[in-house]
């Protein structure tokens, strides 16, 4: 099943996408006389995804046929949630990126980081940058989206406790990581630095994970292009390490490493784009200012 969050109304809603269609769970449950969560995250934490896709997998063709629908000419994306518990990223997982760093990766454990939910945008928000930022890179990934609240996964469980796939831009200030690798983390937390793909695509889509090819696309022109085969480190092999760490919840976001990195500057587009998904795309904004009349400061475009 492929879920989606689109902006409709005044908020951002949880619709099932079916043969270039969108159809609001809203009106799914006022023809089904259903229940099921109006937004993505309720699914997630309400753990209703299974039912939802046993519903759609016996049900679906069926019922779409009378309830009323969004063209997807006319569908709004919006980010399939705004506030996950934990946003983690790894770096350096595809043995081509360790190569282009001249980097020899670690061979027992992933480098890692995090990112806050005030970093997270959707689908054709501006990525701001301030004057400071003179070597700013996005970089594809496809997202792991937690789907169950667990810890201690084994390896070989990792497919039961996942909800699906999204697809993510991830932005560093690379002049602050340059300084010192240790600065890793705080290369990476800035507000809108963290883009959320507004497709959900669960496991039961994906007939091969390691075929999927990421590619990391600037101004419409592929610049990095890998398959998921030539991680170093299996999306379940990630699930497992994180869980070892902390308890995972629903809508948590695991973000799996790029095949490449691009610098972008103002009036640049930066894309994820992943076989079978919706094109993630976010264009970058005026340089923000920040005016220093007052203590606390004040952001101006």
């Amino acid at each position: 099943m492929k879920l989606v969050s689109l902006k409709h109304g005044d908020g951002e809603q949880a619709a099932i996408e079916h043969a270039e269609r969108f159809f609001l769970l809203e009106e799914i449950n006022r023809a089904e006389g259903s229940s099921w969560g109006t937004s993505v995250m309720e699914i997630l934490q309400q753990s209703q995804l299974e039912e939802l896709i046993q519903w759609y997998q016996k049900h679906g063709d069926r019922a779409v046929s009378s309830i009323p629908f969004i063209p997807s000419k006319e569908a709004t994306a919006a980010p399939l949630f705004r506030h996950p518990r934990k946003i983690w990223g790894i770096g350096m997982n595809y043995v081509q990126k360790a190569i282009d760093l001249a980097s020899t990766p670690p061979e027992r454990e992933p480098v890692c980081f995090m990112k806050p939910d005030s970093s997270l945008i959707g689908p054709e928000e501006y990525i701001q940058l301030t004057a400071q930022d003179v070597n700013v890179t996005s970089e594809a990934e496809l997202g792991i989206i937690i789907g169950r609240t667990c810890k201690n996964v084994p390896e070989e469980r990792a497919q039961e406790v996942i909800a699906g796939f999204a697809a993510t831009l991830d932005m560093t200030n690379q002049d602050i990581h340059a300084r010192n690798p240790r600065f890793l983390q705080r290369s990476k937390v800035f507000d809108t630095f963290f883009s959320l793909g507004p497709q959900l695509i669960t496991p039961d889509e994906i007939s091969d994970l390691q075929s999927l090819v990421v590619e990391t696309v600037l101004n419409d022109e592929v610049i990095h292009s890998n398959t998921v085969s030539r991680m170093m480190y299996h999306p379940w092999f990630i699930v497992s390490y994180f869980s070892q760490m902390m308890t995972l919840y629903p809508g948590d976001v695991i973000m799996t490493g790029t095949p490449g990195s691009v610098r972008i500057q103002q009036g640049d587009v930066a894309e994820c784009r992943i076989s079978g998904f919706m094109t993630l795309r976010n264009p970058v904004g005026e340089v923000v200012q920040i005016i220093s009349n007052f203590p606390w400061g004040v952001v101006m475009r």
